[in-house]
């Protein structure tokens, strides 16, 4: 989709050679990267074309229509049609963008002005906004205003997800890539301005007591306005709240950023100016909160009226604190990789890659082992192995004869006997590290042995660090695994990020500091926790945890854990009172995960009715809500805040609102079809439209009277995949052939023989 996404932005680039803006300027489209020979070199091209800030495009299915609503240049007429239509970047008149930056959460709101300059003012056509996000990010909103009309989001609760995902068309929005997020504007009139305001929260980057926001603001010259050289008004502001009470300094800033506010814990910055040419860099902001030690806090916050859920709050807050020469535990880890016909090519390559990178990260003192598993499990060694500069050569060289794609998905066995070589581990943190790209039929069995397996162990039970890979495995499996185990869940749903992804999760594997958290005391309040069983502390990541609770909160709070070296290590916690922060909106993300999760294993209606009312207060999608685009009128807007209904909101009457329904934004539950037939990730087969699905179907349906004959339908897909050259040569080789039987039956026919 992505690919077709880049080749529709070419060819309307292409197509805005037919715009002239007079004897000021005229645009010329950046050279197409199709003329290129090498795939690699053309597929990286290919990727200049996909958003990196925030973008605005007109649908031309007519080319016709393409001209300067402001200079007709009266062209010739362009017969045919744009199949797909092209995308051409329309020019932006202004920018603005603010972050909030909470706790370890980032909420980002960009206000822009985009105007519609390559459609006759006579026309009107359709419009596609594309919205990049930074690191795991979730659309909040989108409000856009054009001309009369104006569109805003919003999430609904539904009941029969099945047929409202098939009545929703790709085309009309979804996620284009996990973090780029489009929708589709009707009937847009040539000339007129597009005022667009989006919303959305992404994780912010933790790496030695740093935080780091990076937000994609690159825009391509394109974009920038034709004709004299106008100044154009760009704004950026980032404000920080770490709510640990503590000195927050600035460590480096993309763009000349002016601290105008500095408070205990707080920071806002901002950078306003006229420019020429829009910014060419990304947004990228780093700032550090804690001391040398650990630091650890509790926010104190009471619900808002319109909270459906009237429990007070509370969130705990335990950073690692800088200290590089902090002791970490010794690890056995034991890496369980899936190596199913579908983990082939450059995948499996990221894979080893990215294993051999982990293995590297191992002190001497630590081991490992390594299982491989299809539907049969290969071990590297029945035994934990010391990480030894030899023991990793020859673990590396196991690799690369033995990861061979192939065979189908069995996670139970080799789960198993990842437990059993840990049995007898002592003096270190057993983990097991599970990579995956598909799903399985007993996937709640896995969980029931798991969880029974692992309780047996006592506190220091094994680990487990889940790994998911593109869309076909399901997620909320994998999450419940690491909630059983105390372990963490990361995944990939972009294939091209396997690699890092995977890194990413092993560094918190290599750097625990604290383990068997516990929080002294609560004994005396009615909690609930998310996560429910509390994850160890790593050098590489901050521990976040929130909390509903019924009763009277203690004056004093204390964290206590065991650290490297087994001692018992005590932090009294600082309680505060949240007063700019609203925790609801920083951990809803983390609560509709962990809920779903827990909806999905136990199976409980009652947990799905609560997932779909956070998402719809806090406007993050969920897997029980769907977005839709309405159309409001001055009487009816709805652009009500976030958390305004205490009840799920029904469906609009489409008689009273015009509404777009957009395609699920989450990942589902996993596609066990996909699994068995091996299909790799990223391969997902776009849906036909609707006119080929009628063709292709009645295709399908004259193989039955046609008896050894091949299949229509498998012919229809297969042609359609066939490169251009080659199909016309059939045609001149077919077509010749034609001519001689021409020839030979005139021969026969003319000869005068009976």
């Amino acid at each position: 989709m992505a690919d077709d996404f880049a080749k529709a932005v070419d060819d309307g680039l292409r197509l805005s050679k037919r715009l002239y803006f007079g004897k000021d300027r005229a645009v010329t489209p950046p050279r197409s990267p199709a003329t290129m020979e090498k795939p690699a070199a053309a597929a990286a091209a290919a990727l200049a074309f996909l958003p990196a800030s925030p973008m605005a495009y007109a649908v031309i299915p007519d080319p016709s229509v393409v001209d300067n609503p402001d200079i007709p240049s009266y062209q010739p007429h362009v017969h045919g049609r744009c199949d797909p239509p092209a995308l051409i970047p329309l020019q932006m008149n202004g920018i603005e963008v603010e972050a909030d930056c909470e706790l370890d959460t980032a909420f980002v709101r960009v206000s822009g002005s985009w105007r519609v300059h390559c459609v006759m003012g006579s026309k009107c056509c359709d419009c596609r906004v594309a919205i990049p996000m930074g690191e795991q990010g979730s659309v909040l909103g989108l409000e856009v205003k054009v001309s009369k009309r104006s569109y805003v989001t919003q999430l609904v609760a539904v009941e029969d997800k099945k047929d409202i995902d098939k009545a929703a068309r790709a085309e009309d929005g979804g996620y284009l890539k996990p973090h780029i997020f489009t929708l589709r504007i009707p009937k847009v009139d040539g000339g007129s301005n597009i005022s667009i305001k989006v919303c959305w929260s992404q994780k912010l980057s933790y790496c030695n007591g740093q935080f780091s926001l990076s937000v994609p603001f690159t825009f391509p010259e394109y974009v920038t306005p034709a004709g004299k050289k106008i100044s154009k008004k760009e704004k950026i502001q980032v404000n920080v709240d770490s709510g640990t009470g503590s000195e927050v300094l600035c460590k480096t800033t993309s763009h000349p950023l002016k601290e105008v506010r500095r408070h205990v814990g707080k920071l806002a910055f901002l950078y306003e100016s006229e420019v020429l040419t829009w910014s060419k860099a990304d947004l990228n902001f780093s700032y550090t909160v804690s001391p040398a030690t650990m630091l650890g806090s509790v926010l104190l916050q009471s619900p808002s009226m319109h909270d459906f859920d009237q429990r007070e709050m509370f969130c705990l807050y335990l950073l690692p604190g800088n200290q590089q020469n902090r002791k970490v535990f010794r690890k056995d880890v034991v890496f369980v990789i899936d190596i199913s016909g579908s983990v082939r090519g450059k995948l499996l390559e990221d894979a080893k890659n990215a294993l051999s990178t982990a293995l590297h990260k191992l002190d001497p003192k630590d081991s490992f082992s390594i299982l491989a598993f299809n539907s049969e499990v290969f071990q590297y060694s029945t035994s934990m192995v010391l990480a030894t500069s030899e023991a990793i050569k020859g673990a590396i060289e196991w690799i690369n004869n033995n990861f061979i794609a192939g065979g189908g998905t069995d996670i139970l066995q080799p789960l198993n006997k990842a437990l059993d070589i840990l049995s007898d581990c002592q003096g270190s943190i057993p983990t097991i590290f599970l990579v995956t790209d598909g799903t399985v039929e007993d996937e709640k069995h896995i969980c029931d042995v798991m969880k029974s397996r692992i309780k047996k162990g006592g506190s220091l039970c094994p680990r487990i660090f889940t790994f998911g890979i593109g869309a076909f495995c399901n997620h909320h499996f994998l999450r419940m695994l690491a909630i059983i185990g105390r372990g963490q869940y990361d995944a990939a749903y972009d294939v091209g990020s396997v690699e890092l992804r995977m890194e990413s999760l092993f560094s918190r594997v290599a750097s625990i500091v604290l383990v068997d958290i516990v929080i002294d005391p609560l004994d005396d309040l009615e909690v609930e926790m998310c996560p429910s069983r509390l994850p160890d502390l790593s050098h590489a990541s901050p521990l976040t945890v929130f909390g509903r609770y019924y009763g009277n909160f203690p004056d004093h709070l204390q964290v206590k854990g065991i650290s490297a070296d087994w001692s018992t290590h005590v932090i009294d916690l600082k309680i505060r009172k949240a007063k700019d922060i609203l925790l609801d909106r920083v951990f809803a993300k983390q609560q509709i995960d962990h809920f779903t999760a827990q909806a999905w294993f136990s199976e409980d209606k009652q947990l799905e009715e609560k997932v779909a009312k956070l998402s719809i207060q806090s406007g993050i999608a969920s897997e029980f809500t769907r977005m839709i685009l309405t159309e409001a009128d001055e009487v009816t807007k709805a652009t009500e805040p976030a958390g305004s209904d205490k009840a799920p909101r029904k469906m609009p009457d489409p008689k009273v609102h015009k509404q777009i329904m957009l395609r699920n934004l989450c990942i589902g539950f996993g596609n066990l079809t996909a699994t068995v037939e091996n299909v790799p990730p990223g391969a997902e087969q776009a849906k036909l439209p609707e006119a080929a699905e009628i063709l292709v179907k009645a295709a399908s349906n004259c193989c039955g009277t046609m008896c050894k004959h091949c299949c229509c339908m498998c012919c229809i897909q297969c042609c359609s995949r066939l490169n251009d050259h080659f199909v016309e040569v059939m045609v001149q080789l077919c077509t010749a052939l034609g001519c001689f039987g021409c020839l030979e039956c005139c021969s026969i026919c003319c000869s005068g023989n009976d």
